[in-house]
């Protein structure tokens, strides 16, 4: 039997405790609307799912029977399509998440330069998006800090 942690940030094994997903409602359940409780179910299974597939490739990768970490490899992926799913649940739901995953999903260029375009700062562009309601294809960054040229000077 292993014995109690002697650090509390530390699990009976050894392992660092990980701070765990908010699974309960911060208000009371009557002040809230019957959405918002299904919105916070989809997080919550959402975060779930991804802990599962963290859980998965760290069991498939500590293990060294071949066969054991094909199955753990096969689960983690299965965690992954269930992740998928209710993560298009809460996008269809949300319009707000739905803008903010049409900019960046899909993408090839630098991730903070998408934002950059994205919130019109005017410091970088993104150029040669792809089709697919402003997301997808192999955009790429370009642009100057609008300094001017230093040549002759």
């Amino acid at each position: 039997m292993p014995l109690p942690p002697i650090r509390p940030d530390l699990d009976t094994e050894g392992c660092r405790r990980v701070a765990s997903a908010s699974t309960s409602l911060h208000e009371p359940p009557d002040r809230l609307q019957p959405s918002t409780v299904d919105r916070h179910r989809a997080l919550v299974s959402l975060q779930e799912e991804l802990e599962a597939v963290d859980w998965y490739a760290q069991r498939a990768e500590g293990t060294s029977d071949r066969e054991l970490a094909s199955i753990l490899v096969h689960n983690g992926n299965e965690e992954k399509e269930h992740a998928m799913m209710i993560l298009e649940w809460l996008r269809r739901k949300d319009a707000v998440l739905d803008g903010h995953m049409r900019t960046y999903l899909f993408t090839e260029a630098p991730i903070v330069g998408i934002e950059a375009r994205a919130e019109g700062d005017g410091e970088s562009s993104v150029e040669g998006e792809g089709s697919g309601g402003g997301s997808g294809g192999s955009a790429t960054i370009t642009g100057s800090l609008g300094i001017g040229s230093l040549k002759g000077a």
